[in-house]
């Protein structure tokens, strides 16, 4: 899958959530998320501008777990990437598998996600542990399909919602790791 996604900082959740509704967007979910990534003990991520991660997912007393790879951003207006994910059972265990490979924990990200949707966009609210308002507006792709018109849609989309710049490339780790 090619997740074609762009972030931008926000003013405030509350006149964010009106300007969504007013476009028609519906309020579809709230979880919390706790992300723990990983670096490899043969290619610093960083670098390569990769990610591993265990990913936790809290939503009506109702957990997921997954495991989710994200290749690098393959072009230089969004973090448009591939990713595979998989649900597993015991995030303890796979990181115990990890750490016994030889992959480090980098660091965790905790956030409060509200999704609405609109179309065919997924458009999450983050409330980041440390970090100021954003917003992040995704569509996923097979792989082979040409991204470019999925990526105009989300810049017309944000141009929608009175944002035209404030994009940001950078993942939420990358803005932890800065501060």
């Amino acid at each position: 899958m090619i997740e074609v996604e762009v972030k931008a900082k926000i003013e405030n959740f509350d006149d964010m959530k009106k300007k969504l509704e007013n476009l028609g967007a519906i309020k579809s979910k709230k979880e919390f998320q706790e992300d723990i990534y990983f670096n490899s003990p043969i290619v610093d991520f960083a670098n390569t501008d990769e990610a591993l991660r265990i990913r936790t997912t809290e939503e009506n007393e109702k957990t997921n777990i997954f495991i989710t790879y994200k290749g690098p951003k393959i072009d230089s207006k969004s973090k448009t990437r591939k990713e595979i994910e998989i649900a597993i059972e015991d995030s303890e265990k796979c990181s115990d598998i990890f750490q016994n490979l030889g992959f480090t924990k980098v660091r965790a990200v905790r956030k409060n996600r509200q999704y609405y949707t609109y179309e065919n966009f997924e458009i999450s609210l983050d409330d980041v542990e440390g970090l100021e308002p954003y917003m992040e507006i995704e569509i996923a792709l097979e792989d082979g399909n040409d991204y470019s018109e999925a990526q105009e849609k989300i810049f017309e989309l944000f141009s929608k919602l009175g944002i035209e710049d404030e994009f940001e490339r950078t993942s939420y780790l990358e803005l932890l790791e800065k501060l």
